[in-house]
């Protein structure tokens, strides 16, 4: 197995456009957790490493407006790699269906057990400490403020996840956890949904603001 996940994130450093959130650390997690979930869960080992180290081999910007339709472009250009490294014709429709259906943006329905860890893994690396750094790293990119500072929490306006990177936790971030696919993927969200509330929690401290109780969304 260890010279399948060498193979693979070779052929993600190579092909994949890594930006600081898509990055060949983020495939190394999103393996680890999926092994983590196939504890308990089950699942073809083989069909999952593929799908975890291939999903983003397409990584289109957030703001690209054929974003959608990056799963599907990965999963496309993972069939030739996982040809070639002699996967059968089942493992790789698993694998590509796994790879379509991780995206919250293709809004496909995973329909195996592997799809299904994929996508709880995939948007776990989405909430808790590595979720933070996460979020604020692509606002960064994308020239957002941290938070409205009229405003913080959006306690008095629609929240905007395309001014404010701290307006993306309400709107998409926090409610991750209730999509979760599987038992042991709710109840590891839960566990970095916590997290993420005792930062909010800390942050209002600092910027002389009371904690964002209407943000409590993410129950599983």
């Amino acid at each position: 197995m260890e010279t399948l996940r060498r193979t693979l994130r070779n052929i993600a450093e190579r092909d994949m456009a890594q930006d600081s959130a898509h990055d060949l650390a983020h495939l190394d997690r999103v393996w680890t957790t999926s092994q983590r979930i196939a504890e308990t869960e089950g699942g073809d080992l083989r069909v999952l490493i593929a799908a975890a180290y291939l999903h983003d081999l397409v990584n289109l910007p957030k703001d690209a407006p054929d974003r959608a339709q990056a799963s599907r472009l990965a999963a496309q250009a993972a069939a030739p790699h996982l040809r070639a490294l002699g996967f059968s014709a089942p493992e790789i429709e698993n694998t590509r269906h796994a790879i379509e259906a991780h995206s919250f943006s293709a809004g496909i329905e995973p329909e195996t057990v592997e799809a299904r860890i994929l996508c709880d893994a995939d948007r776990m690396d989405a909430i808790g400490a590595i979720g933070i750094a996460r979020a604020f790293s692509v606002s960064g990119q994308l020239d957002r403020p941290i938070y409205d500072p009229d405003d913080p929490f959006a306690a008095e306006r629609d929240p905007d996840d395309s001014a404010f990177s701290l307006d993306h936790w309400p709107v998409k971030l926090l409610r991750l956890a209730e999509g979760m696919q599987t038992a042991t993927g709710r109840a590891l969200a839960r566990d970095r949904v916590a997290v993420m509330h005792r930062f909010l929690t800390d942050l209002a401290g600092e910027i002389g603001t009371e904690p964002p109780q209407h943000w409590n969304t993410a129950s599983c």
